[in-house]
């Protein structure tokens, strides 16, 4: 028998940790390879891990509520065989976490070195000899957070560390709460009797989940960051519903997917965005950062009725088929919660098919940093005048809208309407005789 130490692995690149939320096994379960044995959370989004083996779970390197670093063994799994050697490109990725991890400052470093680190950062750790992770620190640091109201942040993690849960929980109460937040169970126990004192006894109090408080932080973020502007642009579709019609049994057969208009769709504004790669840009300060790959996030549904932001890398790249699978592949993660945090980091523009819930079109939030996206509404049956040699005739045509929300500091009215007419005019110039 051996011993494989299961790590913690990269979940995108400006993920440093993550929270272990909830043990899926206990020491002495069996566990299958690829099997998920433990749920975590970043800032970013909710997560399972999988092991990488078949073996046994002897031993568990953390506690839930903990702060885990990437790279670090998080459990131990005995398994059959020698000993499991690691490739030499392993060794290497190991050897560069391990580094990282010794050169995350501690307090007594940060205290030595306080004239070489971040102010805010070493404000904190400079005055306190009260642990905190470093994603601790980033989100006190981005919030605003003072030295004294973070030490004053009741910690429910290990030794009461202060976890990334309460610091949003500090946030979330934050405007409502004095200075000095550390208050007993009785006060908290007080203040909701006296909260739902407020109410006449028929309306319900819903809590909010996590995401969705993340959600509307990021939505507001965008309102006050970006100048929202909108162009519309109505589209004919009829060729592309007939030839959906006519090809989807065999494309199913063939493929073993079910092909739907999404993709489509996203295969549109792909190449229109190769066509004005202006709106392949964020925005940074001062700067404008044109980004090389085409990475389009699709708006998902999560299973609490969230939206979800999951992200097609290289979307130009893909032929039909590739972009079929890849739009069924993440959207079905985002309905079983299996979303990984790669799965949502890098995009670099946004499509949502609001026609999806029977909306005709819709304004949408831009998706910092981003500069734009697009929302597809319904297909409907609609007359419309029909040019033809012999003259005009009224006809009935499948229709929708497609709204496209910039950001104005960046994008000028030209460009953002050029851009969406392009898309346009790609779904109109779809070819019935278009082979997959």
């Amino acid at each position: 028998m051996s011993k494989f130490e299961l790590k913690l692995p990269k979940m995108g690149e400006s993920v440093a940790e993550a929270t272990i939320t909830s043990w899926l096994k206990d020491v002495g379960d069996t566990i299958e390879m690829d099997e998920a044995i433990v749920e975590i959370a970043t800032d970013k989004v909710d997560s399972e891990i999988p092991c990488e083996v078949e073996g046994i779970l002897v031993e568990k390197l953390f506690d839930v509520d903990d702060a885990v670093a990437v790279g670090q063994t998080i459990a131990i799994i005995e398994v059959e065989g020698e000993t499991l050697e690691m490739s030499d490109s392993d060794k290497v990725e190991d050897e560069l976490v391990e580094k990282v991890i010794k050169e995350i400052p501690t307090v007594e470093k940060v205290k030595a070195e306080t004239k070489h680190v971040d102010k805010a950062i070493a404000l904190i750790s400079s005055k306190s000899d009260r642990f905190y992770s470093p994603l601790v620190k980033n989100i006190a640091k981005k919030e605003g957070i003072s030295m004294g109201e973070l030490e004053s942040i009741i910690g429910t993690g290990k030794d009461q560390r202060v976890t990334k849960n309460d610091i949003f929980s500090f946030l979330d109460n934050r405007g409502n709460q004095p200075k000095k937040v550390q208050i007993d169970q009785q006060n908290i126990e007080e203040s909701i009797t006296q909260t739902s004192k407020s109410f006449d006894g028929e309306d319900e109090i819903i809590e909010m989940t996590r995401l969705g408080k993340l959600i509307a932080k990021h939505m507001v973020e965008s309102i006050q960051t970006s100048a929202h502007v909108q162009s519309f642009v109505e589209v004919d579709v009829t060729n592309i519903v007939k030839w959906r019609d006519r090809v989807k049994d065999e494309f199913f057969k063939r493929e073993g997917e079910k092909i739907t208009f999404t993709p489509i769709f996203m295969d549109a504004v792909a190449k229109a965005i190769r066509d004005y790669p202006m709106m392949n840009i964020s925005v940074d300060g001062d700067k404008v950062i044109k980004r090389k790959d085409i990475n389009l996030g699709m708006a998902a549904a999560l299973k609490d009725g969230n939206l979800i932001v999951p992200v097609i890398k290289k979307a130009d790249k893909l032929s039909l088929v590739g972009m079929t699978k890849a739009v069924n592949d993440l959207a079905k993660k985002a309905r079983t919660g299996k979303l990984r945090p790669d799965d949502i980091q890098g995009g670099t523009f946004t499509v949502t098919n609001v026609g999806t819930f029977g909306s005709i079109t819709g304004t949408p939030i831009i998706n910092q940093p981003q500069v734009g996206i697009i929302a597809l509404g319904s297909i409907r049956k609609m007359p419309a005048v029909i040019e033809t040699p012999e003259g005009d005739f009224i006809g009935i045509r499948q229709k929708m809208i497609i709204s496209h929300s910039y950001d104005h500091r960046v994008v000028n009215g030209a460009l953002g309407s050029l851009f969406v007419k392009k898309v346009a005019d790609y779904l109109e110039a779809w070819d019935l005789n278009t082979n997959y």
